[in-house]
């Protein structure tokens, strides 16, 4: 799990970065784009990790409610609250993925150094 934890990191640095780029340098629908492909790419990690267990009752669980309960009340208007909040929540899942990956999964002889 730890391999797919880092590609699952490095795959969300990849998206944001890109589709920041594009969006910039673009004025059309890349924007648009780049919150479905980066928040299609999450919210399949999120079920990925569900799904196989390998998440903590900590930020990661929090995260994962609060990101369930605003997919499932997107129909009722809770799509204006993302539309804004989105950006900050894919940011904040990378650094969740990051701490995981080259924090706490860190060798034990590592930390000696």
């Amino acid at each position: 799990m730890k391999t797919f934890k880092l590609i699952d990191f490095w795959v969300s640095v990849g998206l944001i970065i890109v589709f920041t780029v594009l969006s910039l340098f673009k004025q059309d629908n890349t924007f648009m784009t780049g919150y479905f492909v980066v928040g299609g790419w999450q919210v399949t990690s999120m079920l990925t990790h569900v799904f196989t267990g390998t998440f903590t009752n900590g930020a990661r669980s929090i995260y994962h409610w609060i990101t369930l309960i605003a997919v499932f009340t997107m129909p009722i208007g809770s799509v204006w609250i993302l539309l804004f909040a989105a950006p900050f929540m894919a940011v904040y899942y990378t650094w969740l993925c990051y701490n995981e990956v080259y924090v706490k999964m860190k060798r034990p002889l590592a930390v000696l150094k």
